[in-house]
């Protein structure tokens, strides 16, 4: 109990958001009403009892292990989804509690409607049928695509209406493997085998056994790691740094990328025999541009997910789906959601009009898939430079820490990693 935890009863009593303070033995010492409030149970009956169902194997205890803050996502009675921000708390006496707050609670989209791939066009219902033929196989499949078309999306459907849709769909962000990261977050290390390796660590390929592995912008990758990646998908065998065991691991890959990977073949920078290894079932991804008259359907679809995060019911003028409908969004759908995020906010009692559109206009014309124009070259525009003096807010208040500021954001961490590169933010 607290009876001698002055700070941390103050906590309870101060905290506005739902607040638990639990030990290390794994067990409730305190919470705020709005804890109970949320959870509809009784303090009393709660003081004592475990942390949660899933106690020992479960985020609070991983917490006690490393005492590193977490973002954490669980559903509710399969109806409410909620995200928990969970953290060191030290008493006035030196000891150690884990404080838990819930940062946001929305209601889901039906089951059915989660990730949903919407459109009805011609266009859109090619494709779709093709990313149905490539779930039927197993064959490797490459996605490409413009930056912003919904990539990761299509992997996702491929892989929950294949054979393996019961297992794990695991996301490898190649943008952010750097040549030191590369083996550790693809294959794992054990305990001791470099500086900061405290415990051993499950790579991704091995976490994928049975399930798919989606190589998002494989375009990216560095070079020089392309044959051990490639070897382990030939073979599905594989090595954790620091270990001398050879294991295995049977998934199905999906890649992605905007760049175009035949001329970097051309030019050395990707690795042939990986290309062709990788491309066994390509499927070009539409833009927006190339199915307009889904923006209905999708407008529709994001305003419903909009509303559920904030707890609203958002509508649109005529005229102001007339103005989406005029637009060629070089963004693609990403951008059309960031435009409908920024319209829920500006637009008045819920009701978007033709005033609250904008759009995040670009300097220049669109670039060669294969140039990168110098970031000095680029002035930002004024939305551009508000979501940059927004996110440095946002890392002096969580000081520097990437998870609590995507969270925040309600942003994926990769999403922010490419915002902060993009701003120079790094």
């Amino acid at each position: 109990m607290l009876e001698n935890s002055i700070s941390l009863e103050s906590l309870l009593e101060t905290h506005e958001l739902p607040f638990v303070i639990i030990d290390a033995a794994l067990t409730v010492v305190g919470l705020n009403k709005a804890w109970e409030k949320r959870h509809n149970i009784c303090k009393e009956e709660s003081i004592g009892k475990a942390c949660c169902k899933n106690a020992p194997n479960c985020r609070h205890a991983e917490l006690f292990k490393t005492l590193e803050p977490y973002i954490s996502t669980e559903v509710i009675n399969e109806e409410i989804q909620q995200t928990v921000r969970g953290y060191p708390l030290l008493d006035h006496d030196g000891t150690v509690y884990l404080g838990e707050t819930i940062t946001q609670s929305h209601v889901l989209l039906n089951a059915n409607d989660r990730n949903k791939m919407v459109g009805s066009s011609a266009a859109f219902s090619q494709y779709k049928n093709k990313l149905l033929k490539a779930a039927k196989t197993q064959a490797a499949t490459f996605l490409q695509g413009n930056t912003g078309t919904g990539k990761e999306l299509a992997a996702e459907f491929i892989h929950s209406h294949s054979k393996r849709a019961a297992q794990e769909f695991v996301v490898v962000d190649c943008t952010v493997l750097t040549e030191a990261l590369f083996e550790s977050e693809l294959f794992g290390h054990e305990k001791g085998a470099f500086t900061g390796a405290t415990a051993v660590k499950k790579g991704l390929f091995e976490l994928a056994d049975q399930g798919t592995l989606f190589l998002d912008e494989i375009g990216e990758l560095p070079l020089s790691q392309q044959p051990k990646l490639l070897r382990a998908i030939e073979t599905g065998q594989f090595r954790r740094v620091g270990s001398t065991t050879t294991l295995t691991s049977d998934v199905r890959i999906i890649s992605a990328t905007h760049r175009n990977l035949p001329q970097m073949v051309k030019v050395g920078e990707f690795r042939e025999d990986l290309f062709y290894r990788i491309s066994v079932f390509p499927v070009q991804v539409p833009t927006l541009a190339e199915r307009l008259q889904d923006i209905p359907e999708i407008t529709d679809y994001l305003l419903k997910q909009q509303g559920q995060r904030d707890g609203e019911q958002y509508s649109m003028s005529k005229e102001a789906l007339i103005k989406l409908l005029k637009h060629q969004w070089p963004g693609n759908i990403r951008e059309l959601k960031n435009c409908l995020q920024l319209a829920c906010s500006l637009c008045d009692m819920q009701y978007i009009t033709e005033e609250d559109i904008s759009y995040m206009g670009l300097v220049s014309e669109q670039k060669p898939l294969l140039e990168s124009p110098a970031v000095t070259s680029v002035k930002a525009s004024p939305l551009q430079q508000m979501e940059s003096d927004i996110i440095q807010a946002l890392l002096q208040k969580h000081q520097g820490n990437r998870k609590l500021v995507a969270a925040e954001m309600d942003i994926s961490e990769r999403t922010l990693y490419r915002k902060l590169k993009r701003f120079e933010l790094n």
